[in-house]
């Protein structure tokens, strides 16, 4: 054998049985597993009472707003997997109904929610998103007066008897945003 072969198995033999700690092998470290959120909205199901404040022209630097007061029934559907969200209010231009259907995807490890307006009869694009620190934030793709915007819903202020949500709007790709909608929300005691 060459000298020089006979140099490489030496530093082989070496390196296999340790001795060669630049040619140690470290440990990758464990993945860390993903987080289970499918109890991330169980703190929302109940009846609430709700304060709405909603602006009426988002993105036209508008400050028109309207207030409204009612009633949010939140149900556990899907084995807690979901929840269906009624929603009743009224304010000076008479009453106001919505529903919304949230699901929790597993493999993604993320909600989705789609709200349903009972005037209009229609779907809108569907918000997905995560809760991370107490904080739950969904966001959607949508068209404003022909524009493209980004929406932003987030859960925040969570406690046993009262949260709050919003919803804002970004036509700017998300580097600034405009609270458009709140709802401040109460457990009603029974």
């Amino acid at each position: 054998m060459s000298m020089i072969r006979r140099m490489l198995v030496c530093v082989v033999a070496w390196a296999l049985l340790g001795f060669a700690p630049a040619f140690a092998v470290t440990e990758r470290p464990a993945a860390t597993p993903e987080r289970d959120g499918s109890h991330d909205f169980d703190f929302d199901f109940g009846t609430w009472q709700t304060h709405i404040t909603r602006r009426l022209h988002p993105l036209t630097e508008s400050t028109q707003f309207i207030e409204l007061t009612g009633t949010v029934v939140v149900r556990r559907i899907f084995e807690g997997r979901g929840a269906l969200e009624e929603i009743e209010a009224d304010g000076p231009k008479g009453h106001w109904e919505g529903m919304s259907v949230f699901l929790y995807d597993p493999a993604a490890h993320e909600w989705s929610q789609t709200f349903i307006s009972a005037a209009r009869g229609t779907f809108s694009n569907g918000l997905i998103g995560s809760f991370k620190d107490g904080r739950g934030e969904l966001f959607a793709q949508d068209t404003l007066d022909g524009r493209f915007i980004l929406i932003r819903g987030a859960w925040s202020n969570i406690s046993a008897d009262a949260h709050r949500y919003e919803e804002s709007y970004s036509d700017d790709g998300g580097k600034t945003w405009e609270l458009v909608f709140t709802a401040n929300l109460t457990r009603k005691k029974s």
